[in-house]
């Protein structure tokens, strides 16, 4: 639940919340999981991401900077556009303009605990008046990540677009971020109200979650992280099939494709996606295609 959309939620989060950097420290050596797909002509390394982390982790070295370094082309969930791009994105998408405000969408009975939880994020209520349900469970999910010390800026999306710029590789974008947002604004209303009092109910939940989630991504444990994102996802059916299976069904679609292209790619999803009941590598061995484990 608290990683849905991540690499929209990391850049909104940058937007609406300043980031102070953090002072210089010691980096400790991480080893996120990293697989290889190869045919004839194309060589493409599947590589899970974390879309906010904490200072100090030394992730984007050994096998995965050689990795990366080897290959011209970086294919990511989302390009994120400039910040004014963003925030007109959001304006458009995430706000009702007309009708009741979102506390009184809620039920009555709730509507305390809304105003509580917005209160714990420093924000009052009237701040998410216009709001629709599922933009409102995003921003609570999101905005106590950076008082727990992690930080959109650090993400490994932003790392890896950078250093990709830097050296003349092409950039894809797996989607957009209307697409992204619109996984969660096609469904009911209901259904996002359900959602957002999910996250309020679980938002003292979200410290262990990530610190969890940040650790079994530290030690290469892919299936550990798919685990722990299809537990969040238990109690909404609907979202983990638009927003895990349907995606990784896609995104397996588009390795059998690119790899009819000659190339070398780093393909860079949430982690969630590379491991767990489902994930990509599963869907594509299912069609003959095997990802091995590049050690380092």
């Amino acid at each position: 639940m608290l990683k849905l959309l991540r690499s929209a939620v990391a850049a909104l989060t940058l937007l609406l919340v300043p980031v102070t950097p953090a002072p210089a420290q010691t980096i400790r050596d991480v080893d996120p999981a990293l697989w290889v797909v190869k045919d004839a002509d194309t060589t493409l390394y599947l590589f899970g991401t974390v879309h906010m982390l904490k200072p100090g982790l030394g992730w984007f070295d050994d096998g995965v900077r050689a990795a990366f370094d080897a290959s011209d082309e970086l294919a990511m969930e989302v390009i994120a556009p400039s910040d004014a791009e963003m925030q007109a994105i959001v304006m458009r998408t995430a706000f009702n303009r007309d009708g009741p405000t979102l506390t009184m969408r809620l039920p009555e009975n709730r509507r305390a605990d809304f105003a509580r939880a917005l209160g714990s994020i420093g924000m009052p209520p009237q701040a998410m008046d216009k709001a629709k349900p599922w933009f409102a469970a995003m921003m609570l999910g999101a905005m106590p990540m950076t008082r727990l010390g992690y930080d959109p800026a650090l993400g490994v999306e932003p790392i890896l677009t950078a250093a990709a710029r830097a050296g003349g590789k092409r950039l894809v974008g797996l989607e957009t971020p209307e697409e992204q947002f619109g996984m969660f604004d096609a469904a009911p209303e209901e259904a996002q109200i359900a959602y957002l009092l999910r996250v309020i109910d679980q938002m003292d939940k979200i410290a262990p979650m990530l610190d969890d989630m940040l650790g079994r991504w530290s030690a290469g444990d892919a299936d550990g992280v798919g685990e722990l994102l299809n537990l969040s996802l238990a109690e909404s059916p609907m979202l983990a099939k638009r927003i895990l299976f349907d995606r990784n069904a896609r995104w397996a679609d588009w390795i059998e494709q690119r790899l009819k292209t000659p190339g070398k790619v780093f393909f860079a999803v949430g982690g969630g996606h590379l491991g767990g009941p489902g994930n990509v590598r599963a869907l594509l061995a299912a069609r003959g295609i095997f990802a091995r484990r590049v050690a380092y």
